[in-house]
This record gives C-alpha cells, structure tokens and sequence, in this order.
C-alpha cells in the first residue's frame, strides 16, 4: 500500500508538472525570441532619423558604431543602389520593405528585421538586421535546466509528503494485523492502540471488543465446564457407591473402572478448557504405547463378553505424542467404542500403534460391514450415536500436528489411521 500511494502522487505529480513547465517553457523561449527581436528592431530604428535625412558619409560611419555596439549585422539599401554597412543580399523581406511596409521575418540565418525609411528624395531607404539563432535562444536552455530540477525537486517533496502520509496509513494497518494474529494464537490480552484515520480508529475500537468479548465469553465456558463437573460429582459418587455394594467383585470392579473412566473424562475436560484459556500453557505430552496399551486392555473385557477376537501390535515405547493422556484415551476410547457400536458382536478388530520419522501411527481396523456415508461428519450417526467420536479424533489428531484417515480394508471392513505428530522440541 504505501508503495502504490508513492507511485500515485509520483504519477499525478509528474502529470501536473508536465502540463505546468511545458507551456511555461515554451512560453520561456517565445518571451525570449521577442525580447531578443524587439531589443534588435530599436537598434535599427535608431537609424532611421539619419538614414532618411543625413549625408552617405554620415550614414555610413553611423551604420559601422552601430554593428560595432551590437554585435549583429545591420545594412542599409538606399534607393539608388547604394548598399551600406554589413554586405547582403535583397531578399524578399527588403524588396517589400522598399516598397515602404516594415515587417520581420524568418530566414536561414536566424530572424530578419527590416525597416523601411521615408523622407529620402529619391525613395524609401531600407534597414536590414539580422538576429542570430543563437541570440534569440540566449538563456533559454538554462532556463529549461532551473525548471526541470524545480520540477524533480517537487517531485521529490511530493513523494516525501507521499511516504509519511501513507506510514501513517500503514502503521495503524499493520499493527492491527499484528494484534489480529497475536489473538489467533490465544495472547488474548493483546490490544491495539486506536490512530490513525477515523475508519481505521473504529476499526481498533472494534477489534479490542472483539478480544474483550472472547475472553468473556471463554470465561463462561470455563465457569459452565466447571459447574458441569461439579454436577456430575454427586451422580458420579453414587454410582461409585452402587459399584461397591455389588456382590460379584468382578462386576464391581469393572462398573468401578467405568466410573473411574467417566471422572477421568471429566477431568480432563475441565483441563482441557483451562489449558485452552491459559496462552502460556505447554502443548502436553503423553506416551501414546502406554496409553493405548491401557484402553485396549479396558475395552478387551467387553470384547471377551462380546465374543470378539482382540489383536494388539504395539511398537516399544515410549511413544510420547503432542496430545494429553486424558484427551488421548478419549480418542482411542472413540475409535474402539465405534467398533462396538457399529460392527454385531463376535467381529474381530485389530489395534496396531506403530512409530516411524514422521511420528506414530495408530491404526483401528474390523472386520465389519465398513463405514456408512458421511460417518465422518459431526454429528452424523447411523447407530443412534452423537455422531462426535469420529469428529473428537480427528480434532485431536489435528492439535497433536497430524490427521485423521478412514477408509476400507482389504476384506470390507473400516479403518481408521489416526497419525500423531511428536512434541516439539
């Protein structure tokens, strides 16, 4: 922007200049050529008492000061013939003279003046000057020169005036983009100095509500999140105690795990939530062998009671990943409660977690009927599910600097190949 504002006062100034000193320097040279002219033809009027009323002698010796004083070449024709001072021809412009008009015009050697004289017995007289080109161009060219350097130097000024009035333009632009992406990587603090125009002023105006705004807004989700948990406290305590009073100890064990799970979730929610409204918080790193080792172990109970066939390959660990455990266990929690939701019991899966250069990859395959069109879109769900497990991974493989793959493996069933990025540094 404010190369352009440059060159469009360098483009109008330049317009506006050339419109301005052309005529004026032809102006220059016309007011020059006649001042040159006029100067030339008193010279040679200054002759014309003694050539219509003096002797030849006289004329002669007053015609030789004459050329001697000014330099150019003055002759007088007399009517007899008689040719006095500088040598020359009759042109035209004598021969009409003699006939008594007195006229200037232009020949080879510069400009012609002739001047025709009465009062002589035999006839009118003619006197003849010559201005040379050169004398009628004199000065002329230097003063083209003052005016092309006042033209550059204005130039010069305008596109000055051009580059502070469009850095004040810009600045304000910029540091408005400067606050935009600060707000875009969660630095909600940030604000922007209103100046500038008006326009530019309200637009910093709006842009710091906005921010404010946001931070309100995260806030009260903050404070719903946290209400949410503190609601789901009581329920959670008496399902606990429920758990415990079972009489099988493997029922209460496995209805503890759940419970365990669900407070889990819960936690790593509200987490989730904090960790989103803190600028200064650290991506968290989790050991995706681990972590996946243990969901699968979870869920290969239920697979055991469904009458599944569980097969788990999983690479040495530790595997760390840029994603928290909690949002980590949720997300393999998504791809295998998917398995069970969408494929009948007894249908065989496999979990197979693998790393390599680019980070790990992990990889959720059944051997069910594949995956219904649009499963992939949030919330659409073909089971009477949320439709948000699928949504939940990808979000998750995103934040953790990878993505999200679903396809159909060789015999029919679905897969999904869920890549995660390692933590920087």
């Amino acid at each position: 922007m404010r190369r352009r504002l440059a060159l469009l006062v360098a483009s109008v100034s330049v317009l506006t200049l050339i419109a301005f000193l052309v005529p004026l320097a032809l102006l220059v040279r016309t007011v020059a050529e006649d001042r040159t002219t006029v100067r030339a033809t008193a010279d040679a009027q200054s002759l014309v008492p003694v050539v219509g009323t003096a002797e030849l002698d006289t004329i002669r010796i007053t015609v030789e000061q004459l050329v001697a004083e000014s330099g150019r070449p003055v002759t007088v024709f007399l009517p007899d013939g008689t040719v006095l001072g500088a040598p020359a021809p009759r042109t035209p412009a004598v021969a009409l003279a003699a006939r008594g008009q007195s006229l200037t015009a232009e020949s080879d050697g510069g400009r012609e003046v002739v001047i025709a004289v009465q009062g002589r017995p035999e006839g009118p007289a003619v006197i003849r000057t010559v201005v040379p080109r050169a004398e009628l161009t004199a000065g002329v060219t230097r003063a083209w020169t003052v005016l092309a350097l006042l033209g550059a130097l204005l130039v010069v000024v305008g596109l000055v005036v051009a580059d502070r009035l469009a850095g004040s333009l810009t600045r304000p632009i910029t540091e408005l983009s400067t606050v935009s992406h600060r707000l875009a990587n969660a630095e909600l603090d940030a604000r922007v100095e209103p100046a500038g125009p008006a326009e530019l002023r309200e637009v910093a105006g709006a842009l710091n509500h906005l921010a404010g705004r946001i931070q309100v807004l995260l806030r009260e989700e903050r404070e719903q999140v946290a209400d949410l948990s503190h609601r789901l406290r009581t329920p959670l305590t008496a399902l606990r105690l429920e758990a415990e009073s079972l009489r099988d100890p493997e029922d209460a064990a496995r209805v503890t795990a759940a419970v365990d799970g669900l407070e889990r979730a819960v936690s790593g929610l509200i987490r989730e939530a904090r960790w989103r409204s803190s600028p200064a918080a650290g991506r968290a790193v989790s050991d995706a062998a681990a972590v996946v080792g243990e969901r699968v172990a979870f869920w290969s109970v239920l697979a055991e009671d469904t009458g599944r066939r569980v097969t788990l390959e999983l690479a040495p660990g530790p595997l760390p990943v840029g994603v928290a455990a909690d949002e980590l266990a949720a997300v393999v929690d998504a791809l295998l409660g998917n398995v069970f939701a969408h494929t009948p019991d007894g249908t065989p899966f496999a979990v197979r977690l693998a790393a390599d250069a680019d980070g790990v990859l992990l990889t959720v395959a059944d051997e069910g009927p594949g995956l219904p069109a649009g499963a992939a879109r949030r919330g659409s769900s073909g089971a009477g599910s949320t439709g948000l497990g699928l949504d939940i991974a990808d979000r998750a493989a995103r934040a953790g600097g990878g993505h999200l793959e679903l396809g159909t493996g060789p015999g029919g069933g679905a897969v999904a190949r869920l890549r995660l990025g390692r933590p920087p540094g």
